[in-house]
């Protein structure tokens, strides 16, 4: 995929704008550029700009003008992929993007692979491998809360964390591998206590980050929300509600929902993705009974469960259903929140004793809530998004503390723990210093692993290709 002796082009904006960026990278891109660019008012070629230098002129195939357009010159290493660079901004027209790029590739240029611009970039030293992986999210990001966090890892906070860990670990490595070397003389180099502080404090650290995860992948991909229950509790009413539009067909018919819907809204920056499920029941109809197979499913794979029930539903039969959903999930962590909707269906006093009931004789889990509300009159949806909303909590917007959400970071760390807990082990139980010494080594190489000061071309490539042309 490296193709450093090489100048690459592409297009860097999405078609159907009223302008496009073309964005050209390489040892060649000013010489390639100043052939088919001719300025309107200054005497200098390309060739002779300095850097951060926007120029207006006409691109020209041969004595024909296909656009007019600002060019903007980098030198290397002062430009995005620390390479000579020229981005080209014209107008939006698709002939008009495909002409320049054809221009460019006849002059020597190539197309860019998706996410060669940024390979250019790490391999330039303009960044490392978590920060260019941040570029991805950045690009992808659909919230305030996910947009955060690929800005303060694109920033580089994560990347300085890991490598002043590693330069830690470098230094006691070297100083065990000197001791390795001096083995028949019994000399210790590497002080015994300072270096299991050192451990400990790493090993705490990369399992805090890796406990983060959590939160950052569901901050980076939204948290799913399954909307789960008996036919014609609600459910389909309550997506309507929370999304405030007519998204899910309505009817008092049981079984309308065969399929699941799936649609979002944002509650305090964060990404919740709700998806309406068909009715929990026994039925021999076929299709509704791939729908609920689809929705079991969508119950295992959710974060968080809203389990409809209705007022005037039987405690012990809310139970039942809370106890089902428990025993598929086979997970004592999922949440569920437990809704009473159709709150409004009864008289005040008749309402007031039902509630009451239900209070006493619904059993919640250790993460379980109930609400009462009324999805057809958006009683105590506000209440449901509070509620929400506490999943991820808002500690993370002022803390300074980093949340990882990338899965390559989040096994990395997890190795880099176990790594370290047997040096510990080790250094507890006299283990032999070259034992000790092969487990640190690991340790560094799961760390330099994260920022890219060791990888392959396997890992490039796997994260690369991910990425969109013309980045």
């Amino acid at each position: 995929m490296v193709r450093t002796g090489e100048t690459i082009c592409a297009p860097a904006t999405a078609s159907g704008g009223a302008l496009s960026l073309i964005r050209v990278s390489g040892p060649q891109s000013i010489e390639i550029c100043n052939k088919i660019f001719r300025p309107f008012k200054s005497r200098k070629s390309l060739t002779e700009e300095t850097g951060f230098r926007v120029r207006y002129g006409e691109i020209l195939d041969g004595n024909k003008i296909i656009d007019d357009v600002l060019v903007t010159v980098f030198r290397k290493p002062d430009s995005y992929t620390g390479e000579d660079s020229i981005e080209i901004s014209c107008h939006g027209s698709p002939y008009i993007v495909r002409k320049i790029l054809e221009l460019l590739i006849k002059n020597g240029a190539v197309s860019a692979r998706p996410g060669e611009f940024t390979m250019r970039a790490f391999i330039n030293g303009r960044m490392d491998l978590s920060q260019a992986e941040a570029v991805a999210d950045l690009i992808a990001s659909s919230s305030e809360a996910s947009h955060r966090l690929a800005i303060h890892q694109m920033r580089g906070g994560f990347s300085d964390e890991i490598k002043a860990l590693r330069q830690e670990l470098l230094h006691f490595a070297s100083l065990i591998e000197l001791e390795l070397d001096f083995g028949e003389e019994d000399v210790e180099f590497a002080d015994r206590n300072e270096l299991l502080r050192l451990i400990r404090k790493i090993k705490d650290i990369s399992l805090k980050l890796s406990s983060s995860f959590k939160t950052g992948n569901a901050i980076k991909n939204g948290i799913p929300v399954v909307i789960a229950g008996k036919p014609n509790s609600g459910k389909s009413t309550l997506l309507n509600a929370l999304l405030m539009e007519e998204r899910a067909i309505v009817s008092d018919i049981p079984g309308t929902t065969r399929d699941y819907i799936e649609d979002s809204i944002f509650i305090e920056g964060v990404e919740y993705r709700f998806i309406d499920t068909a009715g929990l029941r026994e039925t021999s109809d076929d299709v509704e009974l791939l729908g609920i197979k689809k929705t079991l499913e969508k119950i295992k794979q959710a974060e968080i469960i809203l389990l409809v029930d209705e007022v005037t539903d039987n405690p012990d039969i809310i139970n039942k259903r809370a106890e089902y959903l428990r025993k598929i999930t086979d997970n004592e962590n999922k949440r569920i929140i437990i809704l009473i909707n159709k709150i409004d269906i009864e008289s005040s006093s008749e309402y007031v004793n039902l509630k009451k009931r239900l209070f006493d004789e619904v059993k919640l889990g250790k993460n379980d809530s109930l609400l009462f509300i009324s999805a057809k009159n958006k009683i105590g949806i506000e209440e449901l998004k509070e509620k929400l909303s506490e999943v991820i909590g808002t500690e993370w917007r002022d803390s300074e503390d980093v949340i990882i959400s990338n899965i390559r970071h989040y096994e990395a760390l997890n190795n880099v723990a176990e790594s370290l807990a047997r040096v510990e082990e080790g250094l507890n139980n006299g283990l032999s210093q070259d034992l000790i010494a092969m487990d640190i080594r690991q340790a560094i190489h799961y760390l330099g692993e994260i920022t890219g000061e060791i990888t392959t071309d396997e890992i490039l490539n796997n994260i690369f290709r991910n990425f969109c042309i013309g980045k």
